[in-house]
């Protein structure tokens, strides 16, 4: 749908997340003390990170027993064995190496870097190492907080949990939606008319991902500390499905 004009707001106050937050309080608080009240049809964008970490989504690499797929991959990447095991276990399939960079199908059906697993921006002990893993199930992580906001605010908002990653085909990273609640995440745009009259035929427009890149985009990626971005504006068509329609099957996927 056409957009007339679109506000993004990078929402300050989000402290640092630690397993078993409430993130509807903590989105609340730092929304009140930014003077800003949610309205229907709003757009809250989340990084993975407060999520997962609210969610208690760490693997502690003392506990971690790596196999032999794990010594074997950590030797050619040159990675510690532990970290493969974990991304082995995240993951439906390894689908390129190198030194340094494991790309797999997520178990979720992403395609991406170390499977998600981050150790950026996260308190950890030398003695006992943690990775961060992506949320068990974003869209429901979405939509329990769409629906706990619902509560407590009487406002119809849209979620986005966002995470970053690059691309086969182009240099940099940025954001795109690993859970969306309350829209339709891809709107198809298949025989509506272009300018001169002619039908669309191939057109599919992923708005849930250009959001999440825009609010990405004011989040940023190292010491900013914005994990909470609210997108106002955005015309968004309502549905209750999730974010499943972001991934390409695999059969129509000519980089797989």
């Amino acid at each position: 749908m056409t957009q007339g004009a679109l506000t993004l707001h990078a929402v300050p106050g989000i402290p640092l997340v630690e397993p078993g937050d409430d993130l509807c309080a903590l989105t609340l608080s730092a929304l009140n003390q930014a003077n800003l009240a949610l309205q229907n049809g709003d757009v809250l964008v989340l990084a993975q990170k407060i999520v997962s970490k609210a969610e208690g989504r760490y693997a502690f690499l003392n506990d971690v027993e790596p196999g032999p797929e794990a010594h074997a991959l950590a030797l050619e990447c040159d990675k510690d064995p532990r970290h493969m095991e974990v991304l082995l276990r995240e993951s439906r399939a390894v689908l390129r190496r190198r030194p340094g960079v494991v790309i797999v199908e997520h178990k979720l059906g992403y395609v991406h870097a170390n499977a998600g697993i981050d150790r950026s921006n996260i308190l950890s002990d030398d003695s006992n190492p943690r990775l961060l893993l992506l949320p068990e199930n974003p869209d429901a992580s979405a939509q329990r907080l769409r629906e706990a906001l619902a509560v407590k605010t009487g406002a119809q908002v849209n979620i986005i949990i966002n995470d970053s990653a690059g691309r086969a085909w182009r240099n940099g990273s940025l954001g795109f939606a690993i859970g969306t609640a309350g829209f339709e995440p891809v709107e198809n745009r298949i025989g509506e008319q272009d300018l001169f009259g002619r039908a669309l035929e191939i057109t599919e427009v992923a708005v849930a991902d250009e959001l999440a890149a825009a609010a990405s985009f004011l989040m940023g990626q190292g010491s900013e500390a914005m994990p909470l971005v609210l997108v106002r504006g955005a015309k968004l068509r309502p549905s209750n499905d999730g974010s499943a329609s972001l991934i390409r099957d695999r059969d129509r996927d000519m980089f797989r």
